[in-house]
């Protein structure tokens, strides 16, 4: 009989697609807006060499430093230790293990630790929307299918305590009304990037005009939407696009909307309705792990970081001490 003979190696057009496979695999192990970031990282990193005229890749310790302490009068601390990780990714996708850009060399540990001691380390945030500056946004917002379209933007955003990307990528399938009021599946997001999906409940509101139920509702009935996207642009004559938002366009929308109820526009961002939701919901005594569950948060010190100014003195050590 003859024996089977098995080979390890596979025929030419399969290995192709194999390698093109795995190509496609390692470009989706970081989110888009990641890679976005590293490439813009990179990119400013090759500028700032050539007009010092050092070399780029491969680059040394010492110019890394160099780079970061100038960086360091523009720059975060955050955003500093991110460009770090950028230079790491593109010496490693170039093939140089030894990226020179990890604080495992002295000078650019000493450096960033200068730097982060100098200008410190704490996250600046833009503003947190609360429920009476969501009150005045629906009460201010326009008279037509625009204003209909940023009602339940705004609504659903403050009530869910959504990302921006999150709101740009729910669809008709995510949504799922009841006697209760609306789950909303979030296929994906910056915590969740292998799409394991979580349901966010959005309850009736207690009146009709902040309502992010009837809001959905009205938006999508008078907008004709039956499939696709929910939140999508609307054209100067009415006419709905077919494509959702961006999610860099939630932002700006945002602070047009704002502005048109009298809120400095200029302090807001994309992120001001998901952190008004952590921040109202904190003033207003909801357990932690209850704001937690319905924002996706994972840890509670993350989850702190959103919880601005307005929850100081709920519960104030100083109001004790009777002075």
């Amino acid at each position: 009989m003859q024996p089977h003979i098995y080979s390890l190696i596979p025929k030419a057009t399969s290995l192709e697609e194999l390698i093109q496979k795995a190509k496609t695999f390692v470009a989706a192990a970081k989110a888009p807006a990641t890679l976005k970031a590293y490439r813009n990282d990179w990119r400013d990193f090759e500028s700032w060499c050539r007009e010092h005229q050092l070399t780029v890749l491969p680059s040394t310790p010492e110019t890394i430093a160099l780079y970061i302490a100038d960086r360091a009068s523009t720059l975060a601390s955050g955003t500093i230790t991110r460009r770090l990780t950028s230079i790491t990714k593109a010496h490693q996708a170039a093939g140089f293990s030894d990226s020179p850009a990890t604080t495992r060399h002295f000078v650019v540990g000493e450096t960033l630790k200068g730097i982060r001691r100098t200008i410190g380390t704490a996250q600046h945030g833009k503003a947190p929307l609360l429920s009476a500056d969501i009150r005045r946004i629906v009460a201010a917002r326009r008279e037509d299918l625009l204003g209909l379209r940023d009602a339940a933007l705004v609504l659903a955003g403050f009530a869910g305590g959504f990302r921006r990307s999150e709101l740009a990528g729910i669809h008709i399938c995510d949504l799922k009304f009841s006697a209760d009021g609306v789950v909303v599946t979030v296929r994906k997001s910056k915590t969740d990037q292998e799409g394991a999906g979580r349901e966010v409940g959005l309850p009736f509101g207690a009146s009709q005009d902040t309502c992010p139920v009837r809001a959905l509702r009205g938006w999508l009935e008078a907008a004709g939407i039956r499939e696709g996207p929910v939140f999508r642009s609307v054209g100067r004559y009415g006419h709905v696009s077919r494509r959702g938002l961006h999610r860099d366009s939630i932002g700006k929308l945002l602070k047009r909307a704002a502005a048109r109820a009298g809120l400095k526009a200029e302090e807001l961002g994309g992120h001001s309705l998901r952190a008004g939701c952590v921040t109202q919901a904190a003033m207003n005594g909801v357990r932690e792990f209850v704001i937690m569950r319905q924002t996706g948060h994972k840890t509670v010190a993350t989850l702190r970081r959103y919880i601005r100014s307005g929850e100081i003195f709920r519960e104030n050590a100083a109001a004790g001490l009777g002075i």
